[in-house]
């Protein structure tokens, strides 16, 4: 096409880009400036609740539910005569990966993007793509494509993981010492099962996981890495920083379920790279029991448009038999957004993942014996259990009658139904998602012994959390041989407020800020602690 000749744009919804805070602008980029994004296309039918309970191989899902290979032809012919470059289509994933330089992908999408660098960085620091307000998309797709992610290539997550001072620190396990603590079910280790674990950066060495393993007399467990749209292991950078999560969710998960099979999949931080993550574990060959996310962000920093198409990447996982384990944030219930408000951490709040909060815990590591544990809260700035109540996601059927709060701004719940990506979460009115559903040890004064970069440490988080319970999941898959996918009906089993959910101990004390710990779930602990030997009597 011309460059010159108009093109016919139309607005996509959901594409504004939130106000973020702490990065500067230096001018518009280069014109040939190379630039990578994902789309995300329309299902070609609703994705139907009985998807969550009987559940579909990833040919079914792709044939009944993915894009039609008319949306599909549209989608990249057009594009195609546009300049824009196809790099990969995907249309069980409804996924196309396209690039082509700044002048051509802003054009197309109706945008400008700008250099970008964090406000206190000098001028040697990295530099990143701003974009600011919404998204246009050709005429002829409107409808059809749903979401364009990655033009904006800022960090779009952090990681949910705390360290402190060593004096600080009264006790601390090791995996296999909280496995004790939970009563993880005797005669499993997670053979015959694949743990996927997504990271947006950092990476692991071979050589500490062997030595950690060997030191809590465990072989170590089988490790893959795995890159998506250009990510690597790139491991030594930063024991403190990405490391430490990479690291933390390997010696997790691999400690408590030593027999299963651990993915580690490598993206960029970024909205598009995160959701390529997801969709690429979940319906990866052979289909993972279960994937452990460490990662987030307050829903707020999220477009509408990224927020919907991760809940549907979720959704297709579940409706896979694909259990998501979800950190639920480290900064109370402010989630780090610093207007004074409640926040929920995303991919957390979408109810088709299972949130993981998290405790103090004083125990014996020798006996499993607990003496006390409540919610982690050690004080502003000093970490604490996300949770709370969503603002875009509606209360979920299974959440019905367990007493989650109201939402704490009501104006925020306008279109609840619809932004939260489709009628599986239930009806708008009856207020929004409680955060988190289940809950472990994540204070770092209590908490887990591993190895990063050499150096012994203790690191917490509700980054522990996730893959302690994908170690469980995965445990629990073994024994049952079935996957579990959207996992919460039967973890809350019709419970009311107040009640404790069978296989689960109650965390009755503490608070993350806004809310209180009592009977039965609540938005600091959520059901509580598993009891694993009695939750799998459960299911």
């Amino acid at each position: 096409m011309d460059a010159e000749e108009p093109l016919n744009l139309v607005p996509l919804p959901g594409s504004e880009k939130p106000e973020r805070a702490g990065f500067q602008t230096h001018g518009a980029l280069a014109p040939d400036t190379p630039v990578e994004a994902t789309l995300i296309l329309r299902r070609r039918a609703p994705l139907p609740d009985d998807a969550f309970t009987s559940h579909l191989t990833t040919q079914e899902l792709g044939d009944r539910y993915g894009a039609s290979p008319e949306d599909l032809q549209l989608v990249t012919s057009t594009l195609k005569r546009l300049g824009v470059t196809i790099d990969e289509e995907n249309a069980a994933e409804r996924r196309v990966r396209v690039s082509g330089p700044v002048s051509v992908l802003a054009r197309v999408f109706g945008t400008d993007l700008a250099e970008a660098r964090p406000a206190d960085a000098g001028a040697d620091a990295p530099s990143f793509r701003q974009r600011s307000g919404g998204l246009s998309i050709p005429a002829q797709l409107d409808g059809i494509v749903t979401a364009v992610l990655g033009l904006d290539d800022r960090p779009q997550a952090r990681a949910q993981f705390r360290l402190t001072a060593a004096a600080a620190v009264s006790t601390s396990y090791t995996p296999p010492q909280l496995g004790k603590v939970y009563d993880f079910p005797a005669g499993t280790d997670g053979s015959g099962q694949t743990i996927a674990i997504i990271e947006l950066g950092g990476g692991y060495v071979q050589a500490d996981l062997d030595t950690y393993f060997a030191g809590l007399g465990i072989p170590s467990p089988s490790v893959t890495a795995v890159g998506v749209d250009g990510a690597a292991n790139v491991p030594g950078q930063d024991p403190n920083g990405a490391d430490g999560e990479v690291m933390l969710d390997i010696e997790v998960a691999g400690a408590l379920a030593p027999g299963a099979a651990l993915l580690v999949y490598f993206a960029p931080n970024t909205d598009a790279g995160f959701l390529d993550a997801i969709s690429t574990a979940a319906h990866a060959t052979p289909t993972p029991a279960v994937i452990s996310v460490s990662w987030g962000q307050s829903e707020d920093q999220w477009t509408a448009q990224a927020r919907n198409a991760f809940d549907q990447a979720l959704q297709d996982a579940a409706a896979l038999g694909v259990t998501t384990t979800v950190a639920a944030g480290d900064d109370g219930s402010t989630d780090r957004v610093g207007d004074g408000k409640a926040h929920v951490d995303f991919p957390a709040s979408s109810p088709h993942a299972l949130a993981c909060g998290g405790t103090r815990l004083e125990a014996d590591p020798s006996t499993g014996a607990v003496t006390s544990e409540t919610v982690w809260n050690n004080g502003t700035g000093n970490g604490a259990t996300g949770g709370g109540v969503s603002d875009v996601f509606a209360l979920p059927t299974w959440q019905a009658n367990v007493g989650v709060p109201s939402r704490p701004s009501a104006a925020h719940a306008v279109d609840a139904a619809k932004r939260s990506g489709g009628g599986h979460a239930g009806g708008a009115a009856k207020g929004g998602r409680g955060v988190p559903d289940v809950s472990a040890v994540a204070d770092p004064q209590t908490g887990y012994q591993v190895r990063v970069d050499g150096k012994d440490m203790v690191i917490g988080g509700t980054s522990a959390v996730a893959p302690l319970w994908a170690a469980l999941i995965a445990r629990l898959a073994q024994s049952t041989g079935t996957r579990f996918g959207l996992v919460q009906p039967k973890l809350y089993d019709s419970i009311r407020a107040g009640q404790v959910a069978a296989g689960f101990r109650d965390i009755t004390a503490g608070n993350n800020g806004a809310y209180t710990a009592g009977a039965g779930w609540d938005a600091c602990t959520g059901l509580g602690v598993p009891d694993g030997a009695r939750l799998l009597s459960t299911l």
